[in-house]
């Protein structure tokens, strides 16, 4: 790089960081409490996230403090092999470290369970902690228990994982129902009256669209790219991406490098197939898993995405769904790989600098890091009290197969 670029590149990150400053990240999904049951079964002395977890964990508090993270929406995520109770108390241990880890760090995390809650927080320094939950496994196919995992703090659920469920399609699994049951569409009516957000990464696209025509409340994709960037399923349409503006949703767009670089897709299924054949779930990241990884990437050269990766992504979004409908949603600690500059969570403003190279504003920018999030939550907020004055809980229930 020349002086002169090199002078300009450092001028854009001093820009992003000034930027976050005022308007930090909402960072729609981190799977650190899954980190923490698989590597150290919860125990947070040995997963001490006040300090530097590096080559441990892609989360801790100095470097999401490092990154300009404001809000952050844990994921309270279960395997979907997971099933029936036992998907539903691992929800529960999810959420109950979710709670211990506010509890440890009160200067750093706070709990927020509202809009004014996030704006609060920003003002106050300290990190929104919201919760997610990611696949309708986890609610064992009862409203009831969806009802008592909002009570709980939860103000996100992703439709489903990589399985389709008994009343949604998954992207990853074979279709059953054409998208949303009915009983899948009861499910959406009902998360909007609760004043839970709808979550559609993960679901196959007949499933956005039959969410986008149920809900009444702005819809999310908490960790999503853009699938006419990146071929692959876990990618949002442009035909769903323009329904957006209509709709009010944000697409939070993911890190992911085998979701948003070509080259990294077939990359990943071989080193996927490698865990597998060594016993290991495609999924995991525990030390013995990524060793195995490692291995592999020295026999297989793995493509690496960048910032700039991203970049291309949140360009074609911005183009097809406008700026007020973009965010972004990392995967941190939930993936084994993430992009060169994206390393761990302190990378976001190595992002916001690439967007400033490419002339966005910082009107946008801030929209892309803070507002939308926050719009959205409070626009499901508003549609929750209308619906919730209108009608009582339902009590409907799966039909008998």
């Amino acid at each position: 790089m020349s002086a002169v670029g090199s002078a300009s590149a450092a001028r854009h990150l001093d820009e992003a960081r000034e930027l976050l400053c005022e308007y930090p990240v909402v960072d729609g999904h981190n799977d650190l409490p899954w980190a923490l049951r698989e590597t150290v079964r919860y125990d947070l002395d040995r997963r001490d996230i006040g300090r530097d977890q590096k080559g441990h964990l892609h989360t801790d508090i100095p470097r999401l403090r490092a990154g300009g993270v404001g809000a952050q929406f844990w994921s309270v995520y279960v395997r979907s092999d997971y099933a029936g109770d036992e998907a539903v108390s691992a929800t529960l241990e999810q959420i109950d470290i979710v709670a211990q880890l506010i509890e440890r760090y009160p200067r750093d995390l706070v709990r927020a369970l509202t809009a004014d809650d996030m704006e609060a927080a920003r003002a106050d320094g300290r990190i929104a902690s919201l919760m997610g939950a990611e696949g309708g496994h986890s609610i064992n196919n009862s409203l009831a228990t969806l009802r008592a995992l909002h009570q709980l703090g939860v103000r996100y659920m992703t439709l489903t994982h990589n399985d389709t469920i008994d009343w949604a399609d998954s992207a990853t699994d074979e279709p059953r129902h054409g998208g949303l049951s009915d009983f899948g569409r009861e499910v959406v009516r009902e998360m909007n009256r609760v004043g839970m957000l709808v979550d559609l990464s993960h679901v196959a696209a007949t499933t956005m669209r039959d969410a986008l025509a149920v809900s009444a409340a702005p819809v999310v994709f908490s960790h999503s790219s853009a699938r006419a960037v990146c071929d692959h399923v876990r990618n949002v349409p442009d035909d769903v991406l323009a329904l957006l503006p209509a709709n009010g949703g944000v697409a939070m767009a993911t890190f992911v490098p085998k979701f948003i670089l070509p080259a990294a897709v077939e990359w990943t299924l071989a080193a996927d197939e490698n865990l597998r054949a060594h016993g290991h779930h495609h999924l995991d990241t525990t030390p013995a898993a990524m060793g195995l990884h490692r291995a592999f990437e020295a026999r297989r050269p793995r493509p690496v995405a960048t910032a700039a990766t991203v970049a291309d992504h949140l360009d074609h979004m911005r183009e097809v769904a406008g700026v007020d409908h973009i965010g972004i949603g990392g995967d941190y600690d939930g993936t084994a790989f993430t992009p060169a500059g994206l390393d761990d969570v302190a990378g976001y403003p190595n992002l916001v600098a690439e967007l400033l190279a490419r002339r966005w504003s910082k009107a946008d920018l801030a929209k892309l890091t803070w507002s939308n999030a926050v719009r959205v939550l409070r626009d499901a907020e508003a549609v929750a009290r209308e619906q919730s004055a209108a009608r009582g809980p339902s009590n409907a229930v799966l039909p008998a197969s």
